[in-house]
Order: C-alpha cells, then sequence, then structure tokens
C-alpha cells in the first residue's frame, strides 16, 4: 500500500514524509478480512479507515476503525444512533463517568462535534509489529460487548430522564436463567 504525504522539513531541508511511505504493516487488511469472512457489511473508504456496520439487540452499531501510522495505533470507534438532548447532558456524562468506572478496556465519549456517544479503544503496533486476527476480533467483541451492556443505561439517562445513579443500578442488575 503507498501513502502520500508532506510533512515538516527535516535537517536536510527534505519533507521528514515527503513521498511514497510503504506501509505492509497496515492493520486495517487484517480488520477488512475479519468483515469479509464474518459477511459484515463494511465500507474502506481510504487507505487509513474502514467502517463495519454491526446489528446489536438495541441499535445498530458503526465500528470505525482508523490507521494512524504516526502513532503506531489503530484506534476503533462505536457509534450508534443516540442524539442527547442538552438538558440531559449533564446526567450522561455522569453515566459515561460511572460506565467508565466499570470498564478495564476502552471507553465510553461524547463527541463534541456531533454529541453522538461513542465507544473508543486503541491498539498500539510500535516498531513494526502486525496486528492479528485474535487482536482485532477481540476489539470488534469487546466495543459490541460494551455498548450491548450499557445502550439501556444510556437510553435510561438520555431518554426515561433516570439519574446516572438509577441507570448504572439498572444497567449492573444481571438476570440469570428465563422466566
Amino acid at each position: 500500500m503507498r501513502i502520500n504525504t508532506s510533512m515538516s522539513k527535516g535537517r536536510d531541508g527534505m519533507s521528514l514524509l515527503e513521498g511514497t511511505i510503504e506501509s505492509q504493516n497496515n492493520p486495517l487488511t487484517v480488520v477488512e478480512d475479519i468483515a469479509a469472512a464474518n459477511d459484515w457489511a463494511f465500507e474502506r473508504s481510504g487507505e487509513d479507515e474502514i467502517t463495519i456496520v454491526s446489528k446489536g439487540n438495541w441499535t445498530d452499531y458503526q465500528l470505525t476503525f482508523t490507521w494512524m501510522s504516526e502513532i503506531d495505533a489503530l484506534h476503533l470507534a462505536c457509534a450508534f444512533d443516540m442524539k442527547i438532548p442538552a438538558a440531559r447532558r449533564n446526567e450522561v456524562q455522569r453515566i459515561i463517568a460511572a460506565i467508565n468506572e466499570q470498564l478495564w478496556i476502552g471507553h465510553f465519549d461524547i463527541w463534541t462535534q456531533t454529541g453522538m456517544i461513542m465507544y473508543r479503544q486503541a491498539l498500539v503496533l510500535p516498531e513494526g509489529l502486525i496486528a492479528s486476527n485474535a487482536q482485532c476480533e477481540a476489539m470488534l467483541a469487546g466495543a459490541i460487548h460494551a455498548c450491548e451492556r450499557y445502550y439501556p443505561a444510556l437510553q435510561f439517562v438520555v431518554w426515561a430522564g433516570k439519574s446516572a445513579a438509577e441507570a448504572m443500578s439498572a444497567a449492573m442488575f444481571d438476570t440469570e436463567g428465563e422466566a
């Protein structure tokens, strides 16, 4: 794969990233292979980004993987359609903080430009390390699991007018068996 870039000038007057960069370690090829193997709808919007659409129990999830070669990181953002009314924004920030306290990997954010809630995670691949199928699959599964687990709590806060504490109590209640 070839990426044409131009950035700041080095000591010799040449651009540090000028010209063509060979990148055979781009982990998006791994992600694309996983999506194709599972017959998931996906779109490769460029050399550094792929978006997969996954149907969940509560909503559809848009999982966007971005390869950030300048920091050797594969970034995953999982967004879903949930607009936050201005009157609920402070309580949503409280529930996001409470949810993030429960997560060991990844975190939820409010994307300030769009007001959307999203789950984010990154995989650092320094010095040419190559992402494995297992790592990328774990990122996908972890994002969907976190979104599925906490979507109802977020809904309670956004649309049912519940407090963050009430919503977290409901989210942390696990049922076992079938009725």
